[in-house]
Parts: structure tokens; sequence; C-alpha cells
């Protein structure tokens, strides 16, 4: 299984962010299409972030058809990822 045991925040908002716009980060590493080095970037990123009360506010009310909010560092790379999918 792929995780960051060293940042659980930081792998659960990242993962979360990716599944909002219906991204399975693990997923993406075996099927070879993102590299656990540039998951480890978003993870490292978001653990950087000081946003993750507002992150996790967010999280808790956002749908499927929600775009990351303009704070998260991810934001970019995540909706990028979400047209690779």
């Amino acid at each position: 299984m792929i995780g960051f045991s060293d940042a659980p925040l930081a792998w659960g908002l990242t993962r979360g962010m990716a599944r909002v716009l219906g991204v399975n980060l693990p997923s993406a590493v075996v099927d070879g299409w993102l590299t656990r080095k540039e998951l480890g970037q978003l993870v490292s990123r978001c653990e950087a972030c000081s946003q993750k009360t507002a992150c996790t506010a967010w999280l808790a009310t956002a749908t499927g058809t929600s775009c990351p909010p303009v704070f998260c560092p991810n934001k970019t790379a995540l909706e990028v990822l979400s047209l690779r999918h």
C-alpha cells in the first residue's frame, strides 16, 4: 500500500483533495501516470501548507463537482492530474 506514515495528516488531505477531482493517487502511481517522487512532492507541499484547518473544513463540504480551493498549494497539479485521469 502507498502511504506516508511520517506525514499522515498531509497524506490524508492530499488524497482527499485528489478524490474530490476523481483521482485515486495510489492507483495513479500503480498505473504509472504519477511517480512515487511526484506523489511525495504533493504530500510535501501539503505538509508545508499553513491552511490545514481550512482545508479540513473545505473537504468536509466538498462534492465531486468542486475544484480545490485557491489556497491549496496542490491545486494546479491536482487539476492537471484530473485531466490525465
